[in-house]
């Protein structure tokens, strides 16, 4: 697919901030959330919208450039890439909202930005008009530099019994962010607790998973580009892999720097870019993160064109974007520890890249979306012909 020249441009202003997100890192680290200035600059480049409808001053761009710009951004910083990410992934889902839902987010001010935790902790029970929602949700990276949150909740009914799982969203005046983000790994996302008390939100204001798991959703009836009807889990699972793959771009680029300039004092004065073994596993790194990228973007591919020749997205390569999600993670992984393991004593040392990227990815490998052994599972219990739910991906 073409590139329109409007995500050109934004891929290119990306491109330009990348040594400043760099520089950054050490900032976020200690704010433990991205610097404010970050968040600014790449509003200023039109990311946050390239997601997002038309209808409301975004570019509806391909998935694929989104997904761009995201590993750039991650290979100059692992916890600034993992907020783009997840927060700018949010306006496709709202496209999928009624209406009244998206004017509410979108009708006075076009670069509103949403937080989200979508683990069902919290508690909705039916009621006239709508839902009464309360609970606590964890791990809702960027909530500081958002007014509204998306939020998972199974549907209760009067009878205690679950009906529904639903993304409730729900504005910055109805929760309270706990500040606990104190961890060792993508230390400057900001993933704080959100907390609502019982408050009502409208149907309207809600979106079902059990629709979505359909591609389908009440906002397609005005924003009817084929980017709103590729599956939900597929978008969102890909938002997750891309920074660890971006973190891996970012440290194998640091590692051969390194390397170039390493001179190996328990080798006789050995320079390290001659050292074959060394170039063995620059080699095998490069081709992980290089199958990781390519097998992702491939099977989006090949969503976006069934979807534009109306046809049914089949649940084979539903699951198989799942697949390569998980394992494109793996290989990413598996990368960043190969080379790490070989740059020496140096890349220990606070402000590289390569033990912030080592630090980073571990801690995005914890996510529920990379989870791997449920998702190939899936994936293989489908291949022999056991039913598997749809709904899930």
């Amino acid at each position: 697919m073409n590139r329109s020249p409007e995500a050109q441009a934004v891929l290119d202003g990306v491109r330009d901030l990348l040594p400043t997100f760099r520089e950054r890192s050490d900032e976020g680290e200690r704010l433990r959330v991205v610097p404010e200035a970050s968040i600014k600059e790449l509003e200023e480049t039109g990311f946050f919208r390239l997601l997002q409808p038309k209808r409301y001053g975004g570019l509806e761009a391909d998935p694929v450039d989104f997904y761009t710009a995201v590993r750039d951004i991650a290979s100059a910083d692992g916890s600034t890439g993992w907020v783009a990410s997840v927060v700018g992934v949010h306006p496709w889902q709202v496209a999928l909202f009624a209406d009244e839902a998206q004017q509410a987010v979108w009708g006075d001010d076009q670069s509103v930005r949403l937080s989200s935790s979508y683990a069902p902790t919290g508690r909705a029970v039916l009621a006239e008009g709508g839902f009464k929602l309360s609970g606590k949700w964890s791990f809702s990276s960027g909530c500081d530099h958002c007014s509204w949150v998306l939020l998972g909740g199974l549907v209760f009914n009067e009878e205690g019994q679950v009906v529904d799982f639903r993304t409730f969203m729900v504005p910055r005046e109805k929760y309270q962010i706990v500040d606990v983000w104190n961890v060792v790994g993508l230390r400057g996302t900001g993933s704080n607790d959100i907390v609502v008390e019982e408050t009502f939100i409208p149907e309207a204001f809600t979106l079902s998973m059990g629709e979505t798991g359909q591609c389908r959703g009440p906002g397609q009836a005005v924003n009817d580009s084929d980017l709103y009807k590729l599956p939900f889990h597929s978008i969102f699972t890909s938002t997750i892999a891309t920074p660890i793959i971006g973190m891996a771009k970012g440290a194998y680029a640091e590692h051969v720097e390194m390397q170039q300039k390493r001179v190996r004092a328990a080798y006789l004065g050995e320079k390290a870019s001659l050292d074959p073994f060394a170039a063995v596993r620059i080699a095998r790194s490069s081709s992980e993160i290089d199958a990781a990228w390519a097998l992702l973007m491939n099977n989006i591919r090949e969503e976006q064109d069934l979807v534009a020749r109306g046809e049914t997205i089949p649940l084979e390569l539903r699951l198989r974007v799942r697949r390569d999600q998980v394992l494109g993670t793996a290989r990413a992984i598996e990368a960043i520890d190969t080379l790490f393991e070989a740059s020496g004593g140096r890349a220990l040392a606070e402000g590289t890249y390569l033990q912030r990227a080592w630090r980073d990815a571990h801690a995005g490998r914890v996510h529920a979306a990379n989870d791997p052994e449920r998702a190939l599972q899936m994936y293989g219990a489908q291949q022999f012909g056991h039913k598997v739910d749809p709904g899930m991906y």
